[in-house]
């Protein structure tokens, strides 16, 4: 049996082990030892085991995941989400679908301190659900808005998904947050678009909340000035090269930690709750990046991902569409799978093709994050819909999880939207660390 009709077996058997419910970091490890050992030696795929468990565990770069982790569990245990929430009801409360709209900014707001997609759902969930129920909001229009502005956590920096695609293809992390931002701005307009004309065409799903004045509003900036305080110190130290991607997290960790002690608002339960969801958290990254990195391997020596890369390189099809091809296996594949374990599965079978057709990984990295965006909003997985429908029965009671889905509807055409406009114009992504770095 040749090596390429071995690595297709493989694919196979994996994708039948996922239909199973086994966990995706196990199924990855055990199809790419399996099939190494099969391909070479038994001896030689148990070493090839050890070393990229090994070789993960003790990563000093991957220590940067736990830490930004633990910023954003300090983050989501301190009630930050709910201060950013109240500031920007205050500047859009008073327009039509202004609630919803004051969810979106919250969520890009939050995802700067927490890098977690289920985490910003969750928490602007809490925060936001039981006042838009209050206002009168639909259920279908407030429960969609949170579990889509969730998604904008993914790409506004800084990004787990982001540091994992960085570490896999040895691409700059810092180059890859400071490309984000203007990606998340944009995803934040167009999110606030799409409610403006749905309740335009429907002004009963968001009618208009109270009226502050600009004294008001001004006055609410004081509630977010630490988190902008953190980003900032975050941020800014590592684009200026002050401290590494890793010193950046564990700087904001103590940064939030500091915040939310001052402010006494971050109890012992909450602070041993956030160590647990960050070891239980990392703990899954890691396996999940020491599982692909076993497959990868075995892949490598299928020569799987250099024969695919060869081939569609030879089409004769013009790059875009080579893309969109691309764009359709994420968007398919984020249905089935997990963000994270998805993009650890692609990585080294498009990222070669997207390379040699003459694309920036830096602009491809902010695309993924996109496309996976998709994936969190979509059955039948469809993480941030599963949260946000559990964290709906316990602050306004049960909502159809079919009109949750529904919801996020047109979130998923504004995405969709989005992405094209920055693939025809990747300026919008590459300003940024062209200009930094």
């Amino acid at each position: 049996m040749n090596p390429g009709t071995i690595g297709v077996l493989g694919i196979l058997i994996m994708l039948v082990l996922f239909m199973t419910r086994m966990p995706v970091a196990y199924v990855m490890t055990l199809v790419g030892l399996v099939g190494f050992s099969v391909m070479k030696s038994w001896n030689g795929g148990l070493n090839l085991l050890s070393r990229s468990f090994y070789e993960a565990f003790s990563s000093y770069g991957l220590t940067t995941i736990p830490l930004f982790i633990l910023m954003g569990q300090f983050a989501f245990n301190s009630g930050i989400g709910k201060r950013l929430y109240e500031t920007a009801y205050r500047f859009f409360g008073s327009i039509r679908g202004g609630l919803a709209m004051a969810t979106i900014v919250a969520c890009t707001a939050f995802g700067a301190v927490c890098g977690s997609s289920p985490a910003t759902a969750a928490t602007l969930a809490t925060v936001g659900l039981p006042e838009m129920r209050r206002y009168g909001y639909d259920d279908e229009l407030s429960t969609g808005t949170v579990a889509s502005g969730g998604g904008l956590g993914m790409i506004m920096p800084p990004s787990v998904v982001m540091i994992v695609y960085g570490i896999l293809t040895e691409q700059s992390i810092g180059a890859l947050f400071v490309s984000g931002i203007i990606p998340a701005i944009v995803m934040t307009i167009l999110y606030m678009g799409c409610i403006a004309i749905r309740c335009r065409f429907a002004p009963e799903q968001g009618p208009p909340g109270e009226h502050f004045t600009w004294k008001e509003k001004i006055a609410s900036l004081k509630n977010i000035a630490d988190t902008a305080l953190c980003f900032i110190v975050v941020m800014g130290g590592l684009f200026l090269g002050v401290f590494t991607p890793t010193e950046a997290a564990g700087i904001g960790a103590f940064a939030v930690l500091a915040v939310s002690v001052i402010r006494r608002q971050l109890s012992w339960q909450g602070f041993v709750k956030s160590l647990y969801e960050t070891l239980r958290t990392s703990c899954m990254v890691i396996f999940l990046i020491a599982g692909a990195l076993v497959f990868g391997k075995f892949l490598a020596i299928t020569r799987i991902p250099f024969n695919t890369a060869t081939w569609v390189g030879g089409l004769n099809m013009p790059p875009f569409m080579i893309v969109a091809a691309i764009a359709m296996v994420y968007i398919i594949g984020g249905c089935i799978m997990d963000a994270l374990a998805l993009i650890m599965l692609t990585i080294p079978v498009f990222y070669p093709i997207i390379i040699n057709i003459g694309y920036d990984p830096i602009w491809y990295g902010v695309i993924i994050v996109l496309l996976t965006q998709i994936g969190v909003l979509t059955p039948p997985v469809g993480i941030n819909v599963y949260v946000v429908y559990g964290v709906a029965q316990g602050v306004i009671g049960k909502v159809p999880l079919e009109k949750i889905f529904k919801g996020v509807i047109p979130f998923l055409i504004a995405t969709i939207v989005g992405i094209v406009i920055m693939t025809i114009f990747p300026q919008i992504i590459l300003v940024l660390p062209r200009l930094m770095y």
